[in-house]
């Protein structure tokens, strides 16, 4: 059955190529012509970028994709089936073994699909706070990065939609803060509030405003507990691939899109360019299978680099732009020094607090969940959790210890939560995963070998610094104290994992490595600074690669504080203004 499901699958993301025509299975397909920008990555970010720029006529884009096609792949369109979705859409990755948790490997999930990693999530939706992106103006020394000036790019790209049943969403989200005539579909579930969601929300009046009700976590102060949002519209996820290579967007004359192709590496042209430095304007492609054949391309005006946070630096590196020291260790030939390539790495470490609870576990959906999905996109596969649609935000209290243990405060600011706690209901049990928003801890993504194809070095570094272990513990008490209000004297009877309170701090740092995983949320690997910092950081403000023309990169990877909130959204922000940077690099010729 598995293997039929497979085979349905890879013969349902075919049906597009015939279509439309403008998808190419493989390189072998692709035309000869020019192009003016190569995209490298079709996903959260390159979807956005191909699309936009291909909205002027005179510019003509390839846009490169090392998966298969997102379309007629029903796991990934049904939200209720994000579970289910085949391991051909992910990229397989593994870390290291990690020290911080206890030597522990995890499976790494990238999407390996049109959309990226957008159409492999879970969907949430949340901006970060407004003091991340003015952090990011700061480090880098351009306004452009203010979350001011970067809201009519967030309204722009996003499209909130009302769920489908029509029920009644006044009093759940702030219209205000919402942009209603963009691409990526943004909504709340479309079931009622269960009585766990509405304990909750009881619970935000019994804890002496500790934990406020937040109208809407996107209005750039998130703090508080709010109703989550979704990328899900009309009851089907809202990826990159679907909200920007729409089948309109896909037939358009200067666009092409080649699947199932891996960009191995970039290369200079012939000659240097104005300033004297690099010109980077080739990507060589190869097929994802594998094999030695080869087809080098040349952009006309710029490749940009939206490959993510683990492919963008493999690929980098490959090219010998990097560290020479770790580059000469593996027979790569250094052709431009960059050592904080593939450095910097943050991801936001989680893990699981448990009580027991007198709830009986809820029944999973059957077939008929599926028949009543494909006839009216409604019913349980439109959620994509049963319940606990309620998140938590909060800060660290600066009473507490830690910042004197270890250091200043790692947040951008003090409308930026430390700790998000998103709680489940599992019948009887009730589930809060922990979230570390602002880690001090660092990894790094580096080369396994001169062999484009073998998988990177992915270390996460989780929980490396100490701050990061003692900022979850405090997490998991503020999480143990809301879930102390009096509505849940009736509900829950009782903490299972380590008490945050009363453990000593050896007993839960220890169970805590044994448990703890990682958000999914890599950035920083090849980081943005301020334009006179040659050698600090990857990109310039403009996204540009320091010392080099002709190569931008426009994903995660830019990232140079990772923001407070799950990471599509700063993406898709990111994408926008890269953009307008574009356009406005390249509006005379």
């Amino acid at each position: 059955m598995k293997h039929l499901h497979s085979s349905l699958s890879l013969l349902l993301t075919a049906i597009p190529i015939i279509a439309h025509a403008r998808v190419y299975g493989s390189i072998d397909e692709l035309p000869n012509r020019d192009y003016d920008f190569i995209v490298v990555g079709g996903g959260t970010a390159g979807s956005v970028v191909a699309s936009r720029l291909t909205e002027n006529h005179r510019f003509n884009v390839l846009l490169v994709e090392a998966g298969p096609d997102n379309e007629g792949v029903l796991e990934i369109q049904v939200p209720g089936l994000l579970n289910g979705i085949n391991s051909t859409y992910d990229w397989n990755y593994v870390t290291e073994p990690l020290p911080g948790l206890n030597n522990r490997t995890i499976a790494y999930a990238r999407g390996h699909v049109l959309g990226g990693t957008s159409s492999t999530n879970g969907m949430v939706y949340t901006r970060g706070a407004s003091d991340d992106y003015d952090a990011w103006a700061r480090i880098t020394g351009d306004s452009g990065w203010k979350w001011d000036s970067l809201y009519p790019l967030i309204k722009r790209h996003e499209k909130w939609v009302p769920p489908l049943g029509g029920r009644n969403i006044t009093g759940q989200y702030d219209p205000q803060v919402h942009g209603y005539n963009g691409n990526t579909l943004v909504s709340l579930v479309q079931s009622e509030s269960t009585e766990f969601d509405r304990r909750i929300i009881q619970s935000t009046q019994q804890v002496g405003g500790e934990f406020p009700f937040n109208l809407d976590p996107n209005s750039g102060s998130p703090i508080g507990v709010t109703w989550n949002q979704n990328t899900i519209g009309n009851g089907e996820r809202s990826s990159s691939a679907t909200a920007y290579l729409t089948p309109e967007i896909r037939r358009r004359p200067n666009l092409d899109i080649v699947i199932n192709t891996l960009a191995t590496k970039v290369l200079p042209v012939d000659q240097e360019g104005f300033s004297g430095q690099l010109d980077m304007r080739k990507v060589e492609l190869a097929h994802r299978s594998g094999g030695d054949a080869r087809k080098v391309l040349t952009a006309k005006k710029e490749v940009v680099l939206s490959a993510g946070s683990i492919n963008t630096p493999h690929i980098l590196l490959n090219s010998g732009i990097g560290n020479r020291t770790e580059l000469s260790a593996l027979g790569i030939q250094t052709i431009h020094e960059l050592p904080d390539v593939g450095k910097g790495m943050s991801d936001h470490p989680s893990a699981l607090s448990v009580w027991n609870s007198t709830g009986s576990p809820y029944p999973q959906p059957g077939p008929e969940a599926l028949e009543q999905w494909k006839e009216s996109r409604t019913g349980p596969l439109t959620n994509i959790t049963f319940s606990g649609r309620p998140f938590i935000w909060t800060r660290i209290s600066p009473n507490e210890s830690i910042f004197e243990e270890y250091g200043a405060d790692p947040s951008s600011g003090e409308n930026a939560p430390h700790i998000e706690i998103i709680s489940m209901d599992q019948g009887n049990q009730v589930w809060a995963f922990i979230i570390l928003l602002t880690p001090k801890s660092r990894g790094s993504v580096t080369l396994r070998s001169s062999n484009p194809f073998d998988p990177p070095v992915i270390d996460l570094g989780l929980y490396t610094h100490p701050f990061d272990a003692e900022a979850i513990r405090i997490g998991a008490s503020y999480a143990a104290r809301f879930f102390r209000a009096p509505v849940w004297s009736d509900y829950i009877t009782g903490l299972v994992t380590p008490d945050p309170d009363t453990a000593p701090r050896e007993i839960f740092n220890e169970v805590l490595r044994s448990t703890a995983g990682s958000g999914s949320h890599p950035t920083g690997t090849a980081a943005m600074s301020a334009r006179d910092k040659l050698k600090e950081g990857v990109v310039d403000p403009d996204l540009k690669v320091k010392g080099v023309e002709g190569i931008r990169i426009v994903d995660a990877s830019v990232i140079p504080l990772i923001p407070t909130g799950h990471t599509q959204a700063a993406v898709y922000i990111i994408a926008e203004r890269a953009v307008d940077l574009i356009r406005e690099a390249h509006r005379f010729g």
